[in-house]
């Protein structure tokens, strides 16, 4: 009787072991953050003590930088402890439209653009694009990126909803203040094969040029693979990859993503968050607003959270509203007294 060994399911197997030592990296930094704060502690006991015993004021600055890097430094850990949903640790895949407003939006989805780049770079993210469409005359009409590194979805899905310019556009001759729109999606990169059945008739799939800057292939052949669910007027693009089947892959590992997601909530009002596209991209529906003249704002109407530096907020310094969302999300949308 001839016998059948099954063969090891090496790439699992491979995958698994990839999984545990990523955790195990990630234990082991925050240890090592941990062990670095106590030690910035009793350095500034030490400095404090020194100052005492001496009865030397010189040593006041150096103390309270020391205190504020101590203090940035423990936020930045506190706010990591509020990432403990399922996919917070993910990778995070951010889709960017222009929405209300013409040329004037379509250059506010590229200064968002730059600036979800800069707050990347910031963390030590790396950035890979995965479509990307110009304006008709200038910036952007469509970009969806993928942002890759350590609780990037679980900082990120801060973001989801529409955001709000207001300034007077360099593209109006009378110099009259603008208002434009840009509606930002964002969804976690799920690597893991989900369980999502789906029917093929239920899919519209379109190819077309690749567009935008970069690539061997870009404008060369229609590679680029835009997917839509019609039940749930889903859409999901990818141009990046080198070919059409690669670029299929990963657009219906996206839609997978977002129907599974989809799939998890227990009603229409948080579909409606997970989709993103449910609300109008324009008037009324803003989640964040960034004002430039008459006078300087950004302001988040959910948290509160406000910041009259608009130009440290592009340039990606958005980490004080990232923290207080994860905290408004954490008293289930309401704001602390």
């Amino acid at each position: 009787m001839e016998r059948h060994l099954e063969e090891p399911d090496f790439w699992n197997d491979t995958e698994r072991s990839t999984k545990i030592m990523q955790e195990l990296k990630n234990l082991k930094d925050t240890i090592e953050e941990y062990n670095s704060l106590e030690t910035m502690y009793e350095e500034i006991q030490i400095l404090i003590d020194m100052g005492y015993e001496e009865n030397d004021a010189s040593v006041l600055p150096e103390i309270q930088e020391a205190m504020d890097e101590f203090q940035t430094k423990l936020e930045e850990m506190r706010l990591a402890t509020l990432l403990n949903g399922e996919y917070d640790k993910d990778n995070a895949i951010l889709t960017l439209h222009a929405g209300a407003g013409g040329t004037e939006s379509c250059d506010w989805a590229s200064m968002l653009y730059r600036m979800y780049t800069r707050w990347a770079e910031k963390k030590g993210y790396t950035l890979e694009v995965l479509d990307y469409l110009d304006g008709d005359e200038a910036g952007i009409k469509s970009v969806t990126v993928q942002i890759n590194g350590v609780n990037a979805y679980g900082y990120l899905k801060s973001e989801k909803g529409v955001h709000r310019l207001v300034r007077i556009s360099p593209f109006n001759a009378a110099g009259k203040r603008q208002t434009s729109f840009v509606s930002c999606d964002v969804m976690p990169d799920i690597e893991d094969d989900i369980d999502i059945e789906i029917n093929p008739d239920d899919l519209r799939i379109d190819t077309y040029r690749s567009s935008g800057a970069g690539g061997q292939h870009i404008n060369k052949t229609s590679s680029a693979i835009r997917i839509t669910h019609i039940p749930t007027n889903i859409v999901v693009q990818c141009q990046n990859e080198r070919s059409q089947f690669q670029n299929k892959d990963k657009a219906m590992q996206m839609l997978k993503a977002k129907l599974y997601l989809l799939k998890q909530q227990e009603n229409a009002a948080k579909l409606s968050d997970i989709r993103g596209d449910i609300k109008d991209n324009g008037w009324g529906s803003q989640i964040r607003s960034y004002v430039m003249q008459p006078y300087t704002m950004v302001k988040d109407h959910r948290t509160g959270a406000e910041s009259g530096n608009v130009s440290s907020v592009m340039d990606g310094n958005i980490d004080m509203f990232i923290s207080e969302y994860l905290k408004w999300e954490k008293l289930g949308g309401k704001t602390e007294e």
